[in-house]
Parts: structure tokens; sequence; C-alpha cells
């Protein structure tokens, strides 16, 4: 890879050390098609354009260079030592800008490219996940790499350029990051069996508060979020088990080890399939949306765009939580 980047380098410099400034490529690939076709006329027909046309940019050429490039037989056109050096610079130049445009071309296009994402456990395997399934079928020659962190550490990566967008919990701060807002997610609690007759009714926090309590570890923004909304109404939280996941909260909950705050939307299976049951709270845990975050200094390409507006239009099933006075 890095010898053929050092080619192409090269191969620009020597171009770029006999090509004047001056001279428009234009008239550059002009005298290209006609070295190449060795004859004015089919040159002319091959560039949609006049033979005099042709006469005339070579003339310029010529004088701009001050060198003549090409000799006119009765067979053709011959180059002069001076144009088939120009020549062979350019037919390697040219190559690797014709290259390139094909380059941008399929990247506009999808058919090729790189997205770098950054994203919690959670938010990866339950929202992340499935849109990149989709993506990746549609785009399979564009080249995926996720990066699982937490929503403060994703913020940092983005700052330094790791990564191209990331999926957070918000709240986040940085003002060298632009926030979008993603579909709602409903945080809620949940039980399995050994706990199922808190399910049968609305309970208070301050009650909910004395069974043991299993919360994700302090430092994310999910466990803020909770804290902050227990500490408003008056209410500390002190829990049994604090775990890294809310996929690990999920099983702890689910073989009755106490109540687990989970995200709501991604229990559905477990909550319909009667495996977790949904503990009711005066008041209900408020909504919250993801975050998709990007960065002010760095363009994103054509492709991580793209993903980026699926997972904006990506709406997930909602928590089958009603809040109650």
């Amino acid at each position: 890879m890095k010898s053929g980047i050092l080619l192409k380098l090269i191969l620009i410099r020597g171009a770029i050390s006999i090509i004047n400034a001056e001279v428009s490529l234009d008239r550059y690939r002009i005298f290209h098609a006609v070295a190449q076709a060795g004859s004015l006329s089919q040159a002319a027909e091959k560039l949609f354009v006049s033979q005099s046309a042709i006469s005339q940019s070579i003339k310029k050429l010529e004088q701009q260079m001050e060198a003549s490039l090409m000799i006119r037989t009765p067979r053709g056109i011959r180059l002069t030592p001076e144009g088939a050096v120009l020549f062979s610079y350019l037919d390697q130049a040219l190559q690797i800008i014709d290259a390139g445009e094909r380059h941008v071309v399929d990247l506009q296009r999808l058919n090729r490219g790189e997205i770098r994402i950054g994203a919690s456990d959670t938010l990866c395997r339950h929202y992340l996940l499935p849109a990149l399934d989709s993506f990746h079928k549609e785009h399979p020659h564009i080249h995926l790499h996720v990066t699982n962190r937490t929503s403060q550490e994703t913020v940092t990566l983005l700052e330094n350029g790791q990564i191209d967008f990331g999926i957070v919990n918000l709240p986040v701060a940085s003002d060298r990051i632009t926030i979008f807002e993603g579909p709602q997610l409903q945080d809620c609690f949940v039980v399995g069996e050994k706990y199922r007759d808190l399910a049968n009714r609305v309970v208070s926090l301050e009650e909910l508060a004395q069974f043991p309590i299993l919360l994700l570890e302090r430092g994310s923004v999910t466990r803020d979020r909770i804290d902050a909304f227990f500490l408003a109404n008056g209410v500390a939280l002190i829990p049994e088990i604090e775990l890294g996941s809310i996929d690990l909260l999920i099983e702890f909950a689910r073989i009755g080890l106490g109540i687990s705050a989970v995200i709501g939307n991604f229990v559905q299976d477990d909550l319909a399939g009667g495996h977790l049951f949904e503990v009711r709270t005066n008041p209900a845990l408020p909504t919250r949306p993801i975050g998709l975050i990007v960065s002010k200094d760095m363009p994103m390409s054509y492709a991580a765009t793209a993903l980026m507006e699926r997972l904006r239009e990506t709406r997930l099933d909602s928590s089958p939580i009603s809040s109650s006075s």
C-alpha cells in the first residue's frame, strides 16, 4: 500500500516538474489525445471538437512551452523528443487524475469508502447493529469500523478525529461537536418472576428504593440521569448491585437478583414473552433521545452521511410504560 502511494507521488511530482502551471489541463488532454491517436482528425472526433480547434490548442501549447512537440507527416502526427517526454509524463499523470475522478464517483455512489463509528455496547447492539446489517448488504464494499466506548469516551474519540460520528446517551457536552437527536428511549424498571407481584401495581419511588436495585456503574450518562431523577423527587437511590452493561442488568433481573433499570425499547421481546415484567412507577422515568454526534471541524464522507441519516430515520419500538399519577 505504501509503495503504491509513493509511486503515485513520484509520478505526480515528475509530471508537475514538466507541466507549466499556466497551461490549462484541457490543452494537455488535447495534446495527449492527439499523441495517442497519431492524427488530428481522429483526436477531434474523440474529443467532439473541430480539427482547427485541435490545431490551435497544440500551437498555443507549443508557444507556452517554447518547444516543438509534434511534427505533421503524410502518415499522421509524429512526436518530437520533447513531445515524447511530455507525453510520457502526461500519460501517467492523466491516468492518476482519471483514477481519482472515478474514485470520487465511487464514493459518491457508495460503491466504496470507509465509516468509523463510536458507540456504547447497548446502543451498538440494539440500535446500530440492525442498521449496519441492512446498510452492509446494500453497500458491501464500504468498510465499517466500530469502536465500543462509553458516551463520554465516544465524544473524545470524535474530538480527536478517530471516528466519523458517534452514537451516545444524552446529555454530553463539547463545543467541538454538533448533536442530532435520534429516536426516543424510554428507561424503565424490570423484574423477573421473583418480584413479579410488583408489576401488578404502580409503585412509588420511595417504595421502589426499599427493594434490591440494580443499576449501571457510576460515571455513565444513563446512571447519572437516573440518580438525578430520584434526587429531584426526594429519594436517594442506593443500588444493591452495579454492573457495566444494560444486558447484564437484564440477565440479573431475569434470575431474580433485584429490580433493574433498563431501556424499555430494548426488552420488548422479554416483556412480551413473560421473561421480564415491567414495574410501573409514579412518577415514571422520562423519555430521552439517542444522540448522534459529528465533528464541527471535519466534514463527513458520503458513506458516513448516508449511514447516519439512516440511523436518524430509524424508529424503535416503544416500551409499554404508562405514566401514572
